[in-house]
């Protein structure tokens, strides 16, 4: 199917939209009753959503022995590396050099590694990794063949398979209903259409022109049998009889089964004083972006012009000028190069080069003012917030269809259709090219844009193409932000645990801007804050805040049970709508929270909901604030929250009881965290980097 087809085949679902509070009050959820139910599995670890922490959630459970079920709503495992196209690994310099990473995660890379006969098949220079997608699903499949037969453990992998209805009585999910589409005969096959046009019907549990639906109900498997006697084990009366594992792209779980989270930005507080607002902001998400391959060609190509093209060409461009070279944002992240040896050996300024493109290259593209989409109002936010859920039935029963917005999902596509023609035809930049006047129009057009027209690339469509799409765009898109869940009310989070701003920033609380901007009260409460060993001090008055040396290491968790690390990196959202709108801007302030961030720890207490015992949160869905959320997204750190969500699932099986009963006691001493922790480290899976203490501070190395 041609690319005007699918831009004037899109049909458009309409919603209402509302202001919206950011907190969900959860309330008993009981499935409604499907049709029919054509298969019922059994499963003690019910991972939903198959990226990266889905992944390896299933890699450590099968390794444990456990009976493993995984839905993922496309037909590729792996999520940031394979279905969404970003297959670059994001990492930092240090983390990297000492290879301080999950057992998993270092696999991913050796396999990586074997199978092109390097780490770098693709010669990018934003990462040391940039390779095919579908290598990436079917390097982790493979791992999770292995886990399976070297755990003795069973996997249910269930693909084009999303989650349509929970059972919820008493704290905890009891079953769940899923529908997987597979195509009705004589229909097109899988991945002919865009992901807004499978939406709307991979939901719904009647068959279709285009899928016939199978239903499938999850319920939990029976205790094993105790090896002396051969009868069931007994266990305790609220002791959780399976787990289930959020691992989506948007916390789809933590929206149907109404747990409190947030979504968007946090007000301004003592811990998250970089904000840009003083109030919450549910509509303000990053970005989201669909990935697409493009090939550099020897002779010119024949480029038709998308319909809808001069809607959103006002917004392309290459953003700085530092950044404005065709071939610099081309080998950003290139995926295959027939001459890759060539380029382990460049200065990293021979990029901008013409040089750096050679015949046959394939470049994956994500670029801010690019493929991004980024919406920030209530109009046209992707992921719907608990009112806008509840306005418009998804939280009835039966009612679910995926909690995002359609329309938006289908201009993202068209932006991303757009970006390339305006890469291979562009003349104009939205941000470098200086505005029109009337003074010297003479000189004016002796001034050529910036953009200039690169016809000698093709876009790389079909279903063997990178993205294994017939339209060419990645399956799903790349997602930097979802529903974030509020952990549970503790010691010293009265309001819900969070990882905040100030637990991992760089950033120099010192600044003019903080002591001229915050509230007296406030200044003086992050000063307090940030005060490490001298806290105490500070709150004496022995110390006066003003005094305070800036903390140099993130927030030491004693229930940490994992890691990550990277920056603070923003995509932010756009005031107006829609967001092509020319003169469009970002949301004013966004980006005085970004920057580097130390290596940080994941405490288990983040991936624990309220008033759900049996649901653990891996991913992006994890307890962190707006901020903090934009260093806890990228691959390793997905890696490892999947890791500990896995291994929990099989500790708190193993020992009868539910995750939050090993941090109830906090700050006091847990005896079963402390082994948790253990089984983590014996089994190669970090919970903290090295020389992690107190008394410690000298992170500034750390790259």
């Amino acid at each position: 199917m041609q690319l005007r087809q699918f831009l004037t085949a899109t049909s458009f679902a309409t919603t209402t939209a509302i202001t919206t509070t950011i907190v969900a009050i959860a309330a008993p959820v009981n499935a409604a009753q499907p049709p029919r139910i054509d298969q019922q599995i059994e499963c003690e670890i019910l991972i939903v959503g198959g990226g990266l922490s889905g992944t390896a959630a299933a890699y450590e459970g099968l390794l444990a022995g456990r009976t493993v079920c995984m839905t993922e709503i496309t037909d590729w495992v792996g999520g940031q590396i394979s279905a969404q196209g970003t297959s670059a690994l994001d990492e930092r310099p240090t983390q990297r050099e000492m290879l301080f990473y999950d057992r998993g995660y270092k696999k991913l890379r050796d396999r990586i590694e074997e199978k092109y006969g390097r780490l770098n098949p693709g010669g990018c220079w934003v990462s040391a990794s940039c390779f095919f997608p579908q290598d990436g699903h079917e390097i982790l499949l493979g791992l999770l063949r292995e886990a399976e037969a070297e755990g003795n453990g069973k996997l249910n992998l269930l693909f084009s398979t999303v989650i349509k209805d929970l059972e919820i009585t008493d704290g905890q999910i009891r079953s769940a209903i899923a529908i997987t589409h597979t195509p009705a005969t004589g229909a097109p096959p899988l991945n002919t259409f865009p992901l807004s046009q499978i939406m709307p019907e991979a939901y719904r549990y009647d068959n279709s022109e285009r899928f016939t639906k199978t239903v499938t109900k999850f319920i939990p498997q029976p205790p094993k049998p105790d090896p002396e006697t051969g009868l069931p084990v007994p266990r305790p009366a609220n002791s959780p009889d399976w787990y289930v594992i959020e691992a989506t792209e948007t916390g789809e779980i933590v929206g149907l089964a109404d747990v409190p989270y947030r979504l968007g930005i946090d007000p301004l507080s003592p811990r998250e004083p970089s904000s840009s607002s003083k109030t919450a902001d549910n509509y303000c998400t990053q970005g989201f972006t669909y990935t697409f391959a493009m090939e550099a060609t020897a002779e010119p190509q024949n480029h038709q012009t998308p319909e809808l093209y001069a809607q959103y060409a006002p917004y392309y461009s290459y953003e700085l000028e530092r950044l404005a070279s065709f071939p610099f944002v081309f080998t950003y992240r290139r995926i295959h190069t027939p001459t890759p040896e060539f380029f382990e050996t460049v200065d990293f300024s021979f990029y901008k080069e013409e040089e750096a493109i050679v015949v046959g290259d394939i470049s994956m593209q994500n670029w801010t003012w690019g493929n991004d989409y980024r919406p920030g109002t209530s109009k046209d936010n992707l992921i719907y917030s608990r009112d806008q859920l509840q306005s418009n039935g998804q939280l009835n029963p039966g009612g679910w269809l995926g909690g995002l917005r359609v329309k938006t999902l289908s201009e993202g596509e068209r932006i991303s259709w757009g970006y390339f023609h305006w890469l291979v035809s562009g003349t104009t930049d939205s941000r470098l090219d200086k505005p029109a006047t009337t003074a010297k129009p003479e000189e004016e057009k002796s001034q050529p844009s910036i953009k200039q027209p690169r016809p000698n690339n093709r876009f790389l469509s079909g279903l063997d193409s990178p993205m294994g799409t017939e339209h060419g765009l990645s399956k799903y898109p790349y997602m930097r932000e979802g529903r974030r869940i509020i952990g549970r009310p503790s010691w010293g989070n009265p309001e819900g645990f969070k990882i905040a701003e100030i637990d991992i920033s760089r950033r120099d609380y010192n600044d003019e801007y903080y002591k001229t901007n915050l509230p007296e009260d406030m200044y003086r409460k992050l000063r307090v804050a940030i005060a490490g060993l001298e806290k105490a001090a500070v709150i004496s008055g022995d110390l006066d805040s003003a005094e305070i040396p800036v903390r140099a290491r993130s927030t030491i968790y004693p229930d940490a049970v994992g890691i990550g690390h990277y920056a603070i990196d923003f995509h932010p959202c756009l005031v107006k709508y829609p967001v092509e709108t020319p003169g469009n801007f970002e949301r004013p302030g966004e980006r005085r929270g970004q920057g580097q961030a130390y290596p940080f720890q994941i405490p288990l207490r983040a991936m624990i909901p309220q008033n759900l015992d049996n649901l653990i949160v891996a991913g992006k869905s994890v307890a962190t604030s707006h901020i903090a959320a934009a260093a806890y997204r990228v691959h390793s750190f997905e890696w490892s929250s999947g890791v500990a969500a896995g291994t929990v699932a099989d500790f708190a099986l193993e020992n009868a009881i539910a995750p939050f009963e090993m941090v109830d006691d906090l700050p006091r001493q847990e005896p079963q965290l402390e082994a948790f922790q253990q089984r983590l480290r014996e089994n190669g899976n970090p919970i903290s980097f090295p020389d992690t203490s107190i008394f410690n501070e000298d992170w500034e190395d750390w790259k």
